[in-house]
């Protein structure tokens, strides 16, 4: 796939998920989370702009697991989970 295509599909992928109205177990969504945060910012790590602190902390943590994959394979495998869950 080529990058155009992969952000085209990307980007379907993030739409469909922000519209679902299905809900998930919070450990998937802390997958979509994560690996959503590792297609878009790499390694470039934030502070989670929650207000609950373990929550944050969860968040964060499930990103850095994913520190070993490029933005590249991180959006594939957003793509993937939306296609797992979300179709």
């Amino acid at each position: 796939m080529t990058n155009n295509n992969l952000d085209e599909a990307f980007n379907e992928a993030y739409e469909l998920a922000c519209n679902t109205t299905k809900k998930l177990p919070p450990d998937i969504m802390l997958q979509f989370y994560a690996h959503y945060k590792q297609a878009t910012k790499g390694n470039n790590y934030e502070q989670p702009s929650g207000t609950v602190k373990l929550r944050n902390a969860f968040k964060l943590h499930a990103w850095f697991q994913l520190s070993n994959l490029t933005e590249d394979e991180a959006k594939q495998e957003y793509i993937n989970l939306v296609n797992k869950y979300l179709k």
